[in-house]
């Protein structure tokens, strides 16, 4: 199999794969419907869930293998506290309880009262859950899906696709965040090792 045949075409041809695989692993549906039909705030699926499973495909590997979590971002600055995220935290819980990958939902409005404590930065307050991906340790992660009430697919990549489908792993300067670059980085080498990691 060919893992490179998407590397290098024009974004609209790789959004339409992309959008292909998604599609085709059942879980990930599932949860984009569920996010959907909640009428959560600005959310979407993003980052590991979406680029592991491309990179197991594009490799012949079982879509789920290796994801360590789906991440599900929404932004709701109505309220700040741990509490009300922990609602929203607990119904997707319940309902993915039985989930073959673990499904990890964050508030984006609140990143900037925990962040500083987990990376030893300040940041900005976000506006908007997307804007959440600029700040990624890694371009090749900032990748987003969600499902509108068409039923048709959005995809949002601010850095584009061709890291993701070139199996590259690129830094992204906006925040000093060498660690978890590299960190993900070495693990990613470790489950797909035609993966290539630059330097930060």
């Amino acid at each position: 199999m060919d893992h490179l045949r998407f590397s290098g075409l024009p974004l609209e041809q790789q959004s339409a794969a992309l959008e292909t695989f998604v599609r085709g692993e059942p879980f990930l549906m599932e949860l984009l419907s569920f996010i959907r039909d909640e009428g959560l705030t600005d959310g979407w699926l993003v980052s590991g869930a979406i680029y592991n499973m491309v990179w197991n495909r594009l490799t012949d590997r079982p879509a789920l293998e290796n994801i360590k979590d789906a991440d599900v971002i929404y932004f709701d600055d109505s309220d700040l506290s741990y509490e009300a995220e922990d609602i929203v935290i607990q119904r997707f819980n319940r309902r993915f309880a039985e989930a073959p990958v673990p499904v990890e939902v964050r508030n984006q409005a609140r990143v900037h009262l925990w962040f500083p404590d987990k990376f030893g930065v300040e940041v900005a307050p976000l506006t908007r859950a997307l804007q959440s991906l600029e700040r990624y340790a890694s371009k090749t992660h900032a990748v987003a899906a969600r499902l509108l009430p068409s039923g048709a697919m959005e995809i949002a990549a601010p850095f584009g696709l061709d890291d993701l489908f070139s199996f590259r792993v690129v830094p992204n300067h906006v925040i000093e965040n060498r660690s978890a670059h590299e960190e993900k980085g070495a693990r990613a080498r470790a489950h797909w090792p035609q993966v290539t990691v630059a330097p930060w």
